[in-house]
């Protein structure tokens, strides 16, 4: 089960989300549902459209199933999802 301690290693497609900081102003404050996901993107489907937002220097704060937030250092996610899925 996906939980605040694990979800870097649990997939993040189709939990919402929230872009609670970034390097780049305009990606601040983008919300939606999480569509794809590569080794440095996010791609998020928002009302304005499909968004594609780096990992490096941006701080996630995503919706899990149980309704816990919890904020990701994105950062921390570079890596392929199907590795970092079987991360340790």
């Amino acid at each position: 089960m996906i939980s605040c301690q694990n979800v870097t290693r649990h997939e993040l497609i189709g939990l919402d989300v929230l872009v609670a900081g970034a390097a780049n102003p305009f990606h601040r404050g983008v919300s939606g549902r999480i569509i794809d996901e590569t080794r440095n993107l996010v791609v998020i489907e928002t009302q304005a459209g499909i968004k594609k937002i780096p990992k490096a220097g941006t701080a996630f704060r995503i919706d899990l199933p149980d309704r816990t937030l919890v904020e990701i250092n994105g950062s921390a996610m570079i890596l392929a999802p199907e590795k970092r899925l079987r991360r340790a």
